[in-house]
């Protein structure tokens, strides 16, 4: 039989929110996910890399005094970034519970 039954093919059963790898992030974002929930936390993930990411999941705007606030989900958190190349252990550990809370962390056995 050549149909596919409805509800039945790659994307069955999967939802992008909770996904161990969501199919719209890039290989690079994929990367810097990864990054972000390494343990122990790494200490050179560029802000650059962090931004693109947040970008492509939720929505980053530029307030005053080099900050950026970030909505990923129903959650949002500010972050300073200007002067700084990577992000400190605490917004890691800030990023990775926003990106968990929005079912974005690696290995998600939902997924």
């Amino acid at each position: 039989m050549a149909s596919t039954p409805a509800g039945d093919g790659p994307a069955q059963g999967r939802n992008l929110l909770c996904m161990s790898e969501p199919v719209h992030l890039s290989n690079h974002h994929r990367k810097t996910l990864q990054q972000l929930f390494e343990h122990p936390a790494s200490h050179n993930i560029e802000w650059r890399a962090v931004l693109s990411l947040l970008e492509a999941v939720g929505s980053v705007a530029n307030r005053q005094g080099g900050r950026v606030a970030v909505t990923v989900g129903s959650r949002t958190e500010d972050f300073k970034t200007a002067g700084r190349k990577d992000a400190d252990v605490d917004d890691v550990v800030k990023l990775r519970e926003m990106l968990s809370s929005a079912g974005y962390a690696p290995g998600d056995p939902e997924g």
